[in-house]
């Protein structure tokens, strides 16, 4: 039941193949990780308006969760560069794309060796070997953290929310859709 309220759309990236023959996603584009204007940023409490925990029905009534768009899913209003992933009807995970950063100063397209300078604590998470996916790195706070996914070189994708369901996420190979 949890697994599928995290399930993602299973579809794998296009791309050039890696040297045991995995496909492996483009490079990021140049500039990636340098937005042009003022960055949103996420810490481990949420958004602007928007807080791990908080309700579907409460995020609704206020205007933030936005169910009608033709989306993999529900949107946060105002947060487009965001998306929600929740379990029994709670926000527990965001999906977050450049480029939206961590107060550390993290986002798509950080160098790898820079995410373990600005982290006091970051376990490393090994894909399976065959498998579509990014290596993972997970900075961890309490009960929060940071999921960084990788290409070995800089930072593809990052996830922040609960730790558990950040792991659980990366454990299970699901996407936001």
């Amino acid at each position: 039941m949890a697994a599928a309220s995290i399930a993602g759309s299973g579809v794998r990236p296009q791309g050039p193949v890696d040297a045991v023959g995995d496909l492996r996603p483009p490079d990021p584009p140049p500039g990636a990780g340098r937005p042009a204007g003022p960055a949103e940023v996420v810490d481990l409490r949420g958004l602007h308006n928007v807080e791990f925990g908080d309700t579907e029905a409460d995020l609704i009534r206020r205007g933030m969760l936005r169910v009608e768009v033709d989306a993999c899913g529900p949107t946060l209003a105002g947060h487009e560069e965001t998306s929600p992933v929740f379990v029994n009807e709670r926000l527990v995970l965001l999906w977050l794309d450049d480029p939206v950063r961590t107060p550390e100063g993290v986002t798509v397209g950080t160098p790898v060796d820079q995410v373990g300078a600005r982290y006091a604590r970051v376990s490393r998470l090994d894909a399976p070997h065959g498998t579509y996916r990014f290596d993972g790195l997970l900075a961890r706070r309490g009960d929060r953290a940071y999921l960084f996914l990788h290409d070995g070189r800089t930072v593809r994708k990052i996830i922040a929310g609960y730790a558990d369901w950040a792991r659980r996420l990366f454990a299970e190979g699901h996407g936001p859709c």
